[in-house]
């Protein structure tokens, strides 16, 4: 990982931070201007914080302990007193709380000592997924449009009884099982096979953007890409973080596997990456969805049984089929 970006990054949530905190008290200010209870539950909170230290000062072990109990309960009867004034005024519950970006980590970047997944995400998109999954704001599961796909069955043509349009509320179904569920070992992971234009990379978008929303983190590459940098940074002294990325990141998804010119050592990298992926989740809950324009067969034929066994053994396979959206 560059250093240079993570410091960038954490200059800039910093100054969250300190925006988060100045606008809460813009709105403290503005409810003392124009509330004279609040102001003086804030004074009254004041007096008795102030009174309670300069007392301590004197008191025994025994004695402090009984005036924290008596400062914790006349400070949860003001907490209370404001919660009511603030919905007497139709202001929300938080209306007193800072508004951070992130609520996990509060706009620190850290949670304790390691990268909230917050600030994790932000790197890998400048990194790694660039504009790779840019369009999640446009293609989502909110604007799935089934009427795209043709409801007319042709088991000649697509070798299944269903129309693809049936096929694709089936892959759409196992898509969202996929989001729910995602916290579960026993979920599989997704393939999505079939001809370009039929809508996996949309349907990739999906899931990203759920996945995305429940604050965890996403690495999207195309398979050429991904093993081409994963080499080339073996060969250089300040290797890139890539590998450790891939191979730890919450969602992986590898688009346009079969494209990339395979060698050995890509093989052995692929593998790598496929079978770390389904280990980690014994500790921690790792999916990828894999994208492809081959088919099975396919798949046995070049990466051979190795990693072939490994994905029917533990992915959901969905094969896409119909024509091409973008000529409809």
């Amino acid at each position: 990982m560059d250093n240079t970006i993570l410091k960038q990054l954490l200059t800039e949530y910093d100054a969250k931070r300190l925006k988060a905190f100045a606008e809460l008290e813009n709105r403290k200010k503005l409810l003392r201007d124009s509330s004279h209870e609040y102001e003086s539950l804030e004074k009254n909170l004041h007096s008795i914080s102030i009174e309670s230290l300069k007392s301590m000062l004197t008191l025994s072990a025994d004695e402090k302990e009984k005036m924290l109990k008596v400062l914790n309960q006349k400070t949860s009867l003001i907490v209370e007193k404001k919660k009511k004034l603030l919905k007497q005024l139709n202001l929300p519950e938080d209306y007193l709380s800072p508004h951070f970006d992130c609520p996990l980590c509060e706009d620190t970047g850290y949670l304790g000592s390691s990268l909230c997944s917050c600030i994790k995400q932000k790197i890998y998109d400048i990194e790694y997924n660039k504009s790779n999954i840019g369009n999640v704001y446009i293609e989502n599961f909110e604007h799935f449009n089934f009427d795209i796909y043709s409801d007319e069955a042709n088991p000649a043509l697509y070798h299944s009884q269903a129309s693809p349009r049936e096929n694709i509320k089936k892959i759409y179904d196992i898509s969202q099982s996929f989001v729910k569920n995602f916290d579960s070992s026993d979920e599989k992971n997704l393939m999505f096979l079939g001809p370009t234009g039929l809508g996996k990379t949309f349907l990739s978008n999906c899931i990203a953007k759920e996945i995305l929303d429940s604050g965890k983190t996403v690495l999207y590459q195309t398979a050429p890409v991904m093993l081409d940098t994963i080499i080339k940074s073996k060969f250089e002294k300040n290797s890139s973080d890539m590998l450790d990325h891939i191979l730890n990141v919450d969602l992986l998804i590898i688009d346009d596997l079969g494209t990339e010119t395979m060698n050995s050592m890509k093989f052995t990298e692929l593998f790598t990456i496929i079978n770390t992926r389904l280990l980690n989740q014994s500790s921690k809950i790792t999916k990828t969805i894999i994208s492809t324009n081959l088919d099975l067969k396919d798949i046995f034929n070049i990466y051979n049984e190795r990693i072939g066994s490994r994905i029917v053994g533990n992915y959901n396979i969905c094969r896409f089929f119909g024509d091409d959206l973008r000529m409809r």
